[in-house]
């Protein structure tokens, strides 16, 4: 297995360990974040993200950078990141910190992409990743990181980061997912 796909796993293995940690509240206690209270448990959390998002970045760099690209790595990094980002936003609705609804769409766009690089790769055909994409994934990752430290930093400042990134997010959900269905919809010719 190459170091691209061995980041690839890692992150899989990460997202029960972050899911774990927010499910049991361990370790317990808080921290103060730049005036912020943040619960122990959820930095830590915090901390599993940053390093699962930076494995993101860097198994993508390294496997196109080596041509070290793979079908694994096809499959199970964008499932990693979706999975993870998906974790991320349900403990985060439970909590009350984003609304369900925009969490929903966040959802319903990463299945039905999912869906739609399935079909695409039945046919031979490999979806990559566009730029409003790209500025999807990021925003969503930097406004996980904010929620889940009660926006430390800007809370002080009254300014609402992490909100505003989490609805930047939430526009190129959808603006990405239209995308990739209007210029894929060629794979549904057969249906009309």
């Amino acid at each position: 297995m190459n170091l691209p796909n061995k980041l690839t796993l890692m992150r899989m293995i990460l997202i029960p360990i972050f899911t774990l940690l927010l499910v049991l509240d361990w370790p317990s206690g808080s921290i103060t974040i730049a005036g912020t209270s943040v619960a122990m448990s959820w930095f830590v959390g915090v901390l599993i993200f940053i390093v699962a998002c930076i494995t993101d970045f860097a198994d993508g760099q390294i496997a196109r950078r080596n041509h070290l690209v793979t079908n694994f790595g096809k499959f199970a990094d964008p499932l990693a990141d979706k999975l993870l980002v998906m974790t991320a936003f349900i403990f985060l609705a439970t909590r009350g910190s984003v609304p369900a609804w925009g969490v929903a769409i966040i959802l319903w766009r990463e299945l039905a992409v999912t869906g739609l690089r399935l079909l695409l790769a039945n046919g031979g055909e490999v979806m990559a990743a566009a730029w409003p994409g790209k500025i999807k994934t990021n925003a969503q990752m930097f406004a996980i990181i904010f929620l889940m430290v009660n926006n430390a930093g800007f809370a002080a400042l009254h300014f609402p980061l992490a909100t505003i990134l989490f609805y930047i997010a939430v526009f190129f959900t959808i603006y990405s997912g239209v995308e990739y269905f209007y210029k894929n919809r060629a794979v549904f010719s057969d249906s009309f």
